[in-house]
């Protein structure tokens, strides 16, 4: 049995939902969780292992995950780690891995911190559920990418398997 922190920084809620049902996952497979958002985060010395999820808005991860990485990487290096890139590209098979996938060669290239485990999960387009400005600026990049751009969309393209699996990977490192 482990002691996991699961940290998460969320914009829509999507990567929070994601942490969640780790949360359940890691419980079922025996381990004592905690779940915090990065900005309450406990101290990362009481865990055995540490998960960092987060979301990607306007085609970057939030300054304070760097921040929180920088922060704390000395600490992270010490322990068995993962982190998670939450993103819409991710629906396409051909980006929809930690090799692949944009957002997280430039996260773990501007971090240079190295996880145990690395995974890409892609996120929910609701578009009613975002501002005038998110949402066209969404709708744009969906047009640009060949995706849905019809105002009522709402789709959550999270695949769940693919989550319960890398509850497993990390929680049997």
């Amino acid at each position: 049995m482990s002691k996991i922190l699961i940290i998460y920084s969320s914009v829509h809620g999507q990567t929070r939902k994601i942490c969640e049902c780790l949360q359940k996952q890691f419980i079922a497979l025996g381990n004592e969780v905690v779940i915090s958002c990065l900005a309450e985060c406990p101290d990362l010395a009481d865990f055995d292992k540490i998960v960092l999820g987060a979301s990607i808005r306007h085609g970057k991860h939030n300054p304070s995950v760097y921040d929180f990485v920088t922060q704390h990487r000395a600490i992270l290096d010490t322990k068995i780690t993962s982190f998670f890139s939450v993103n819409l590209v991710a629906r396409k098979p051909a980006k929809n891995t930690p090799k692949t996938n944009p957002y997280m060669l430039a996260f773990i290239e501007k971090s240079e911190w190295q996880p145990n485990l690395l995974q890409v999960f892609a996120g929910k387009l609701n578009y009613q559920g975002y501002g005038f400005v998110d949402r066209n600026a969404i709708r744009f990049i969906m047009w640009l990418t060949k995706g849905p751009t019809d105002a009522l969309t709402n789709i959550e393209y999270t695949d769940w398997d693919k989550v319960d699996i890398f509850s497993r990977e990390f929680s049997g490192l």
